[in-house]
C-alpha cells in the first residue's frame, strides 16, 4: 500500500508536468527562455514598425504630392540637414536638456516637501491643498514673460518654468501615494513605539513610491517641452532659440530635427526614470502597461 501511496504521488507530479508542458505546448512556447525573449522582441518590433509605417507615409506625401521643402520635408531631407547642422544644433539641445533636468530636480524637491507637509498637517491641508489645485487654472505660458522679467534672460527662469510645468503632476502623485499607506503596517508599528517620524519613513513613503514615479514620468515628458517655451519667450541659446531662427530662416528641415531631437532626449529622460523606479522598487511586480514596455 505504501507503494502504491507513492506511485499515486508520483503520478500526480508527472500529471502536473505534462499538464504544464502541454499548456506551453498550446501557447506555442518550448521553454520559458524563448517565451521571454519572445515578449521582448514583440514589445520593440510592434512601435517600430508603426513608427517605420509612418515615415513612409510622410515620405509617400511629399513625393506624389510634390510637397515643397520650406512647408514639408521629405525624412531623408530632414535627417541629412540635422546631421549635417549637428554643430550647432548639439549645443541647444544639451542647454535645453541642462534647463529640463534642474527644472525636474527644484520641482521633486517641492513638491515632495509639499505634499509631506499637507499629508502630516491638517492645518497644512486646509491651507495649501486648495491653493495647488487652484494653481492650475493659471496658464504657465501666460506666466512665461512675467519670469523673463523677474530672473532675466538666463537659464534660472528656464529652470523656473519647468519647476512650475512639472510640480503639479509630482505633487499629486505623492500625495496620492502617502494617502494609501497600509493601514495594517502602521498600526503594527504603533504598537512597537513607532513615532509619526518612524512612520513616515518606513512606511508612508515607501509606500507613495509607485505614485511618485507615476507622477515623475507625466512631469519629464513635459519638461522639454516647458524649456523650449521658455526659450521661446527670450533666451540666448537652446532649442527653442534654435527653431525661431530655423523658422525665420524658412529652414523647416531643421525645425523637424529640433522636433526629432526633442522627442529622442524625452525618450531618454522618461527610460532613466522607469530604470530608476525599477531599481527603487525591485520588489513590485509591474503593472501590465509597465511590462510592455
Amino acid at each position: 500500500m505504501l507503494f502504491l501511496r507513492r506511485g499515486d504521488g508520483h503520478g500526480d507530479e508527472c500529471g502536473g508536468e505534462l499538464a504544464a508542458a502541454r499548456r506551453g505546448y498550446a501557447h506555442g512556447v518550448s521553454n520559458p527562455a524563448e517565451g521571454s525573449s519572445g515578449r521582448t522582441l514583440a514589445r520593440y518590433l510592434a512601435p517600430a514598425l508603426v513608427l517605420a509605417g509612418l515615415i513612409v507615409a510622410w515620405a509617400l506625401v511629399v513625393v506624389l504630392f510634390s510637397v515643397e521643402p520650406e512647408v514639408l520635408p521629405g525624412p531623408g531631407l530632414v535627417i541629412e540637414s540635422t546631421w549635417a547642422d549637428r554643430s550647432a544644433l548639439a549645443p541647444a539641445a544639451w542647454t535645453t536638456l541642462q534647463e529640463a533636468v534642474l527644472g525636474i530636480a527644484v520641482a521633486i524637491v517641492l513638491a515632495v516637501l509639499l505634499a509631506v507637509a499637507i499629508d502630516l498637517s491638517r492645518t497644512a491641508r486646509r491651507s495649501l491643498y486648495p491653493l495647488l489645485v487652484a494653481s492650475q487654472t493659471i496658464p504657465i505660458i501666460a506666466l512665461a514673460p512675467l519670469v523673463v522679467i523677474w530672473f532675466g534672460f538666463g537659464q534660472t527662469p528656464k529652470v523656473v518654468l519647468v519647476a512650475l510645468f512639472t510640480f503639479f503632476a509630482i505633487a499629486v502623485g505623492t500625495l496620492q501615494g502617502l494617502a494609501s499607506s497600509d493601514p495594517d503596517s502602521m498600526d503594527l508599528l504603533r504598537t512597537m513605539g513607532a513615532g509619526r517620524r518612524q512612520l513616515l519613513w518606513r512606511v508612508r513613503l515607501p509606500s507613495a513610491l509607485p505614485q511618485f514615479f507615476t507622477g515623475l514620468k507625466v512631469a519629464v515628458a513635459y519638461s522639454l517641452v516647458a524649456a523650449i517655451v521658455a526659450e521661446f519667450v527670450g533666451a540666448e541659446q537652446g532649442l527653442g532659440v534654435y527653431m525661431t531662427g530655423a523658422r525665420n530662416a524658412l529652414r523647416t528641415d531643421l525645425v523637424f530635427g529640433a522636433v526629432v531631437v526633442t522627442a529622442l532626449l524625452t525618450l531618454v529622460l522618461f527610460g532613466i526614470v522607469a530604470l530608476a523606479e525599477r531599481l527603487a522598487m525591485p520588489w513590485r511586480r509591474p503593472s501590465q502597461t509597465e511590462a510592455d514596455w
